[in-house]
C-alpha cells in the first residue's frame, strides 16, 4: 500500500535532494559550464560566490528541524537579498512545516517563496492545500479563499514544466516523478473544491486527472474522494468500483479506511450487491462523511477534515 505520509516522505526526500544539489559552488573563472539546463526549461540555480555557497550548505543543513530551517532560512536571506537560493531554503522550509503538520507556518513560507517568485509551483501548490484544506464553513471569507485555491493549482499546472527549479545533473527519472507528483496534487485540490462546491461532474474529471497524472503511485485518498463524486452523480457502479480500490489501499482502523469501508457498504446496498439490513448507510442516505467531522482546532494539521455547509447532505471529502 502506498499512502499519503509515505509518498509525501518520499517527495520531502527529493525536494531536499534537489535543494541541496541546487547550491552547488559557483563555477571557477574562466571555467565552461557543459552542463545541460534541465528539462524544465529553467537553468539551473546556483551560488555566484564562494561565501554564498557556504551560507546556504550550512542553511539546508537544518531540514529536519522546520523552526530552524525558517531562520537559517531568514538569516540567508538578510545576508544575501539578492541571491536565487533564497526560493530554495524557503521552499525546504515549507516542505519541513509540512511534514511538522504546522499548517499556518507552512502557508507563510510558501508565501515567501512566492514573493520571490509568483511562479514557483512546488509553492503555489503548498499555499492551495493549505486554503482548501484549513477554510472551513463558517470562515466569512471561505468562497474568497476556496477560489485562490483554485486559482493558485491552476497557475501551478501552468509552471510545473517551466518553472520548476531544478539543479544541473538530477536524474531525469527524479525530474519526472517529482512533476507528476506536483501535478496529480494540483488537480486533486481543484476535484477536491469542486466536489465542495458540488459541481460533482467537474470534480469527478479533475480527480480521475490527478489519479492518471501519478498513476504509479495510488493515493486512497484521492481514489475515495472520487467514489463519492461518482455517488453524488448517482454513478453507483463506477463509484463502488473506487471505493472498493480505496478499501484495499487502506487499514480499517483509521478515519480514511473507515469512510472507505462506509462508503463501499452503502454503494453495495445501492447496487444490490449486499443483502445487509438498511441503517445509517441504507439506500437514499449521502455519502458519511468523517467520523468527528467539525470546525478544525486552531493547530490542525494539514488534512484536518472540515465539512461543507449543508452537510450530511454533501459531505465533506476525505482529507489527507
Amino acid at each position: 500500500m502506498i499512502n499519503r505520509l509515505v509518498l509525501l516522505a518520499g517527495v520531502m526526500c527529493l525536494a531536499v535532494f534537489m535543494a541541496a544539489q541546487a547550491g552547488q559552488a559557483p563555477a571557477k573563472a574562466g571555467a565552461t559550464d557543459t552542463k545541460p539546463a534541465p528539462p524544465s526549461g529553467r537553468q539551473p540555480v546556483q551560488a555566484k560566490t564562494q561565501a554564498e555557497f557556504q551560507a546556504y550548505q550550512s542553511a539546508v543543513a537544518n531540514t529536519q528541524n522546520a523552526q530552524a530551517m525558517e531562520h537559517a532560512s531568514d538569516d540567508f536571506a538578510t545576508k544575501f537579498p539578492d541571491s536565487e537560493l533564497r526560493v530554495l531554503l524557503y521552499r525546504a522550509a515549507m516542505h519541513s512545516y509540512q511534514i511538522a503538520g504546522n499548517s499556518e507556518k507552512m502557508m507563510e513560507m510558501g508565501l515567501k517563496v512566492l514573493a520571490i517568485d509568483k511562479d514557483d509551483p512546488e509553492a503555489l501548490i503548498g499555499v492551495a492545500e493549505v486554503q482548501e484544506e484549513h477554510t472551513s464553513p463558517s470562515d466569512l471569507d471561505r468562497n474568497e479563499r476556496m477560489t485562490q485555491s483554485i486559482t493558485n493549482a491552476q497557475h501551478a499546472l501552468e509552471t510545473i514544466d517551466t518553472d520548476l527549479a531544478v539543479p544541473a545533473g538530477t536524474p531525469p527519472e527524479k525530474i519526472e516523478a517529482y512533476k507528476k507528483y506536483l501535478r496529480s496534487t494540483a488537480l486533486a485540490i481543484v476535484g477536491t473544491i469542486q466536489y465542495k462546491r458540488e459541481q460533482y461532474a467537474e470534480a469527478e474529471t479533475n480527480l480521475r486527472k490527478a489519479m492518471e497524472a501519478d498513476a504509479s503511485n495510488p493515493d486512497a485518498v484521492v481514489i475515495l474522494r472520487l467514489a463519492m463524486a461518482l455517488d453524488q452523480e448517482k454513478k453507483y457502479p463506477e463509484a463502488l468500483e473506487q471505493a472498493n480500490r480505496a478499501v484495499e489501499l487502506t487499514q480499517e482502523d483509521n478515519d480514511i479506511g473507515k469512510m472507505a469501508r462506509n462508503e463501499r457498504d452503502r454503494l453495495m446496498l445501492q447496487t444490490g450487491k449486499s443483502n445487509v439490513p438498511g441503517g445509517s448507510n441504507a439506500p437514499g442516505n449521502a455519502p458519511g462523511a468523517a467520523p468527528g467531522e467539525s470546525e478544525p482546532p486552531a493547530e490542525a494539521a494539514p488534512g484536518s477534515p472540515a465539512p461543507p455547509a449543508n452537510a450530511p447532505q454533501n459531505p465533506a471529502p476525505p482529507s489527507h
